[in-house]
């Protein structure tokens, strides 16, 4: 009861509490010291009292700056240990000179070094029984829920251990490592084993669940270990960033499920930094669709670049109050001189973008608006028209009426010999871009397509770990059904460094890496579950994987390319196509009838316009004919 009343205290009484508890350690540590030289009890007299003034008044802001009030007790390790020497050594040289300096009477000056002794014991014993009392010790003699390999036994792998032996809800096994001086050893009484006996271990000792305990490891290792792993019947799961764990904030509770991108990410290439600063430093910039997945993490990316003004634009309230929130205390942490500004408004409003543009006349905008939910916008054409299409050509003209020198439309694979209306709609905003492009040299427009980016709003990855969390089935639409994938900060690295490579109706391409089988992505997250594919070889095992049947406007396959032979650029992940193009005049009557479709909601105009217009445009129906 008095644990969990304490652990319910705020932060700050909490912090108090500690450095009244430093205050009391530090004038018993005087005394004792004091004892201990002077071989005698005695109150302390005269002189003596500016030692017991000195002993705390030097000790608490040394603590404050080494930071032992920001840790929390019931997870400090050894980093905090090591923390709290550092800070008392500096309080001992401190405390030594200013007894050598001043040289009281009746105050010996070994007491430089013995205080502090005393004092490290003291603070360094009510660390720990604190830690100890707060975390529960009562929890080991409960029954571990499971058998724990952890992989790597370094930094973040001993720290993890330490965890474990507070929370007592895994038996930990032993460390798993491919290091030979490590191997036999063993780490806080836990032997190390060769990564070569996995196997053998999992069985021999019913072992549950393996945690990669490797912040800092190459992705081509991550994945190769993670592939070596998919086939034994455990949990995989890893650590939290290398950023988490220095904290020291590590508990069973961090143990991450395997991010997407442990499946199928890649080694990211370092950004060029000339190329992400060149439009955005000291900068006007604007972000259409700034609480989406897309712009949310172009903004998280252009901040950093200290541009002099940041617009955020959406008409989704919610998200907009969510990145503001966040990127305002990515400032703050930071001292980031950026002034955020969120700005409520639809891309279907022309007014509304007009009046923002020519209040704050933004040099750069980076436009991530859409509808891009495939069967939603076939079933709602009209909308994904206005949208897309429509909102994309009133950005665009108010951007150039308030003289922006860049536009980067953010576009998509799905834009390629499109088999439904969404990417038939983002096709037909490339070509206003590049017919608007041809039109003036005011305004460089640019726009970059790639594929499906990683934990998106609609991925598929967050559908398939419901449904495991749920029991199953998993969904696959089709048993070939392909994608690209990519990461959400690396897509967005990459448009703003396209973005700056633009000089005019550019169409960039990102390289997305090779394309994954959606049905093996499943297979390989029900393993890595601990679980097994229920099949027809397997009908014993725990998930079924369901082939639910292609959605309205879904293609089996992707491409990112309607041409041939895509040129590089100065960046090995960014090539530039050769796409068609129609004249402004061309265009203009196209849209002009694509409007009034659109407004009168007549689905067979509409799509007789995107076949005029769009190349390779097919309805799903007659592209399986």
């Amino acid at each position: 009861m008095i644990r969990t009343k304490i652990l319910a205290w705020p932060r700050a009484g909490k912090q108090l509490s500690v450095i009244a508890l430093d205050v009391v350690l530090a004038l018993v540590a005087t005394w004792l010291a004091f004892w201990l030289r002077l071989d005698t009890f005695s109150w302390p007299t005269g002189i003596q009292w500016r030692m017991y003034f000195v002993a705390p008044l030097l000790a608490v802001p040394i603590f404050v700056r080494f930071g032992m009030y920001r840790a929390i007790f019931r997870y400090t390790g050894q980093a905090a240990l090591t923390a709290t020497a550092k800070a008392v050594l500096l309080y001992s040289v401190l405390l030594t000179a200013l007894l050598l300096w001043q040289r009281w009477p009746m105050v010996p000056r070994t007491l430089g070094v013995l205080q502090p002794l005393i004092f490290l014991f003291l603070v360094g014993s009510s660390r720990a029984m604190a830690r100890f009392w707060l975390a529960g010790l009562h929890v080991l003699t409960s029954s571990p829920r499971g058998r724990l390999l952890i992989y790597g036994a370094g930094t973040a792998g001993v720290q993890t251990a330490s965890a474990l032996q507070v929370s007592g809800n895994f038996k930990l096994i032993g460390f798993l490592d491919d290091d030979a001086d490590k191997v036999g050893r063993s780490v806080n009484g836990v032997p190390v084993l060769p990564t070569k006996s996995v196997h053998d271990l999992v069985t021999r000792h019913h072992v549950t669940d393996i945690l990669l305990a490797l912040p800092s490891a190459t992705r081509e290792r991550r994945n190769g270990i993670i592939a070596s792993l998919a086939e034994l019947p455990v949990h995989v799961r890893s650590l939290p960033s290398m950023a988490d764990l220095t904290s020291g904030k590590v508990t069973v509770q961090d143990f991450h499920e395997l991010d997407i991108e442990d499946l199928l990410g890649r080694e990211p290439v370092p950004p060029r930094n000339d190329l992400l600063a060149q439009d955005l430093s000291d900068q006007v910039v604007l972000v259409s669709g700034a609480g989406g997945s897309i712009g949310s993490e172009l903004t998280r990316q252009i901040v950093q670049q200290l541009p002099r003004q940041l617009l955020l634009l959406d008409h989704n309230e919610f998200g907009l109050y969510t990145i503001h929130q966040e990127l305002q205390a990515i400032c703050r942490a930071s001292e980031l001189n950026v002034e955020l500004v969120p700005l409520l408004g639809s891309v279907t409003n022309p007014q509304r973008l007009q009046a923002v543009c020519a209040r704050y006349r933004p040099a750069t905008v980076y436009h991530a608006a859409a509808y891009k939910h495939v069967p939603m916008v076939e079933d709602n054409p009209g909308e994904g028209v206005r949208n897309n299409v429509f909102g994309t050509l009133n950005l665009a003209q108010a951007a150039m009426q308030c003289g922006a020198r860049r536009f980067v439309l953010i576009s998509t694979d799905k834009a390629v010999r499109p088999t439904n209306i969404m990417g038939a709609t983002k096709r037909m905003a490339e070509l206003v871009l590049q017919a608007l492009a041809a039109q003036q040299s005011a305004t460089t427009f640019c726009m970059v397509r790639f594929g499906n980016v990683l934990g998106s709003s609609g991925s598929v990855v967050p559908l398939f770990r419901r449904q495991l969390a749920a029991g199953g089935p998993l969904t696959v639409t089709h048993a070939e059904v392909t994608r690209y994938f990519m990461t959400i900060p690396e897509a967005a690295q990459l448009v703003l460094q396209a973005g700056a490579m633009g000089q005019g109706g550019d169409v960039f391409l990102l390289d997305m890496g090779q394309p994954v089988k959606i049905m093996d992505l499943a297979r390989r997250m029900v393993e890595l579950s601990g679980l097994r594919v229920r099949d027809a070889d397997r009908p014993d095992g725990d998930i079924e994987i369901v082939i639910s049947g292609l959605r309205p406007g879904e293609k089996l396959y992707e491409e990112l390319l309607i041409g041939d032979n895509p040129a590089p650029t100065e960046h090995p992940r960014i090539m530039k196509a050769h796409e068609e193009r129609l004249p402004w005049p061309e265009l203009q009557a196209q849209l002009h009838a694509l409007q009034v479709a659109a407004e009168a909601g007549d689905v067979d105009a509409i799509k007789s316009v995107l076949h005029v217009c769009v190349h390779g445009y097919a309805s799903q129906q007659a592209a399986l004919d």
